[in-house]
């Protein structure tokens, strides 16, 4: 810290009590009183120096018979230690003049005239002189004298002393420090030599000094009073310094002053305290309250700019401390902006009451995901994605909000357990996450599973309802597998999950007929797709799919056709016995084989025709059955009536 020596003779004071002697070898002739404490002094050197010394002193010598007069001086800036230094720099007593005391000084010289007119050199212009020349142009020096504005904050605004600090302080914190070598060589870094490399007991060692990050001077700043800080910062916002960069500086502030931001820290640490570091009291209830709400009103209001785990270690902070209600929706505003950036134990709030609530504040966490949910709709990116010419069409946030959803699910499942949870605040809750969020509901399923466990109570009306939140369709083998047999979900819902469980199968075992039947075409299919983007894959799928329902029509219709002839050929059996075994068993032998040979031409005819054209032929097929089998009834009949003629 930089100082300015004054006077040249020794200290000639004495404190004996609470009075102080100048040893000077004169009898005293004047008293100075200020507060508890008194000065016996000389007339000459002090009103020499201070028009209003000088006048107190001659109105007390002319109402005063006695040759020693008494003053008062209870209201000079500073009190008992600044009227000391005072007196030294009238008597010319050395004085060291600092950054710590420099603003009482200046403070109470201007209280007291000590101008020029009453001597050459007095204390305002030295002061003043010290104040440009030395402290403006430090930045350590500027927040010390800074921080000693507190004491005679009237005086210093008066002066301009606090503006000046501000405005300086804030020019070096908007100034890149690479330019002018601070405050990196003030904060103690090692000396430089003049290429820039660092000097170790005077020899350079090549190594070059680390640069400075922008945080550089959160820590200085932290020092300063909860009413000057708030006016450097506004000041530093007005010089365009970063948002993220003032948001960090009040994040940074708000750890120190306010124990209750992170549950690891105690009391015991002094780098949490409101107080000065030596006093070791932590800040009052009421400190902290305010600190918070002022917090609240400084910090911007744009996403990313404070780390999420410190805004929820605000929010609980402000519930215990119980402040305004502006206060709190701010913060749950805050946190559902980036609520996709939360983990679970960031979620877990506890009830600060003493009713007979849940375990965990359910309704703040349902308000912060409406505050999601609203900010995503506002931007118009909250819709749920499409397919349009096989490629995927999504929102941006589609990602976060997947991410939410699996947060919230995992919220309800640490919820779920407490016998105090209502069931239309799970239902609420649950629900509020779109259903486009969640891919699958494998994450609803366990927590509505671990709900209806810890509520047996629940009617099957009330299990019904509860499980309607969740889509079986959405969920996965295993998930149907362990609700299959699940006794706690309603009949209901077991059935629904048998169901679709089933359709899932059957749709496994058709894929793996359809690439057995087509396994040299997927083959070709799977090496024409390797290049391909998303969309040409996903176009590739569809018509799989298209392939692998007509593949499906194509054998339904192929076995009707097999009963249909099977079913003629029983009949034609039946008509030969009745009219001759050995002609119409010929007859239906020959038909028979006809039949046959026909279905086999059918069934290879369908295959190798694998499109939408296969139910026509094989309608015309049927037709051809038909007429032939008119036809070789009526030959067979006259060959027969042929042959008993000539015999």
């Amino acid at each position: 810290m930089a100082s300015v020596k004054f006077g040249s003779k020794a200290d000639a004071f004495q404190r004996q009590g609470q009075a102080w002697f100048c040893t000077t070898g004169l009898p005293s002739d004047l008293v100075v009183e200020v507060c508890e404490m008194s000065f016996h002094l000389h007339k000459f050197p002090l009103l020499s120096r201070s028009g209003v010394l000088f006048r107190l002193i001659t109105k007390a010598s002319e109402s005063e018979e006695e040759e020693e007069c008494v003053i008062h001086l209870s209201d000079i800036p500073g009190g008992v230690k600044t009227f000391e230094l005072v007196a030294k720099f009238c008597y010319g007593v050395k004085l060291e003049l600092t950054a710590s005391n420099f603003v009482n000084l200046l403070c109470a010289a201007e209280h007291l005239e000590m101008t020029e007119e009453h001597g050459e050199g007095n204390l305002i212009s030295q002061a003043e002189t010290f104040f440009n020349q030395v402290v403006l142009r430090s930045w350590k020096d500027s927040v010390r004298a800074l921080q000693t504005c507190d004491d005679v904050l009237p005086h210093a605004e008066v002066l301009h002393i606090v503006k000046r600090c501000i405005e300086s302080l804030a020019a070096k914190a908007s100034t890149d420090p690479n330019l002018f070598g601070w405050p990196v060589l003030e904060r103690g870094g090692p000396m430089q030599s003049p290429g820039g490399s660092v000097l170790w007991n005077g020899i350079s060692t090549g190594a070059r000094p680390k640069n400075p990050s922008s945080d550089w001077w959160y820590e200085d700043v932290s020092n300063l009073s909860l009413p000057l800080y708030k006016r450097l910062i506004a000041v530093m916002e007005s010089r365009g310094i970063r948002q993220d960069i003032i948001a960090g500086s009040l994040a940074f502030y708000a750890k120190r002053y306010l124990p209750g931001l992170n549950r690891r820290h105690a009391y015991g640490d002094s780098s949490t305290h409101l107080a000065p570091v030596t006093s070791g009291s932590p800040p009052s209830e009421e400190d902290q309250k305010i600190l918070v709400e002022e917090i609240d009103q400084l910090l911007p209001m744009e996403k990313g700019l404070v780390h999420t785990k410190f805004l929820f270690g605000l929010l609980r902070t402000a519930m215990i401390l119980r402040v305004n209600h502006s206060c709190m929706s701010n913060l749950e505003k805050r946190i559902g902006m980036q609520l996709d950036q939360a983990t679970l134990d960031d979620l877990l709030i506890p009830t600060f009451s003493y009713s007979m609530e849940t375990l965990y504040n359910v309704d703040c966490v349902q308000r912060i995901l409406d505050h999601f949910l609203a900010m995503d709709q506002v931007t118009g990116a909250a819709s749920p994605c499409s397919i349009d010419d096989g490629r995927l069409i999504g929102s941006p946030s589609l990602t976060s909000i997947t991410m939410v959803a699996k947060l919230i699910d995992g919220f309800l499942a640490e919820v779920a357990p407490d016998v105090n949870l209502k069931l239309p605040k799970f239902e609420a809750l649950a629900a509020a996450v779109p259903e486009y969020a969640r891919p699958l509901d494998d994450g609803l399923y366990r927590t509505i599973d671990i709900y209806l466990k810890s509520h047996p109570w629940l009617v099957e009306s009330e299990r019904e309802q509860l499980c309607r939140l969740m889509d079986c369709q959405k969920l996965s083998l295993e998930a149907c597998t362990h609700a299959a047999q699940n006794e706690r979900l309603p009949v209901r819902t077991i059935v629904q999950v048998l169901f679709f469980e089933q359709l899932q199968l059957r749709t496994s075992i058709a894929g793996c007929f359809l690439v057995s039947d087509n396994l040299d075409g997927s083959r070709q299919l799977r090496s024409g797709l390797i290049g391909t983007n998303e969309g040409g894959w996903t176009s590739a799928v569809k018509e799989n799919q298209v392939l692998k329902v007509g593949m499906d029509n194509m054998r339904m219709r192929v076995s009707d056709l097999e009963n249909e002839c099977s079913n003629m050929r029983h009949e034609i059996d039946k008509l030969g016995c009745t009219k001759g075994s050995s002609t119409w068993g010929a007859v239906s032998k020959k038909l028979g084989f006809k039949i046959k040979s026909q279905m086999c031409s059918a069934e290879e005819g369908s295959v190798r025709n694998q499109n939408k054209n296969g139910n026509s032929k094989i309608e015309k097929l049927k037709g051809r059955h038909i007429v032939k089998q008119k036809k070789s009834s009526s030959i067979s009949d006259k060959e027969s009536v042929s042959s008993i003629v000539s015999s």
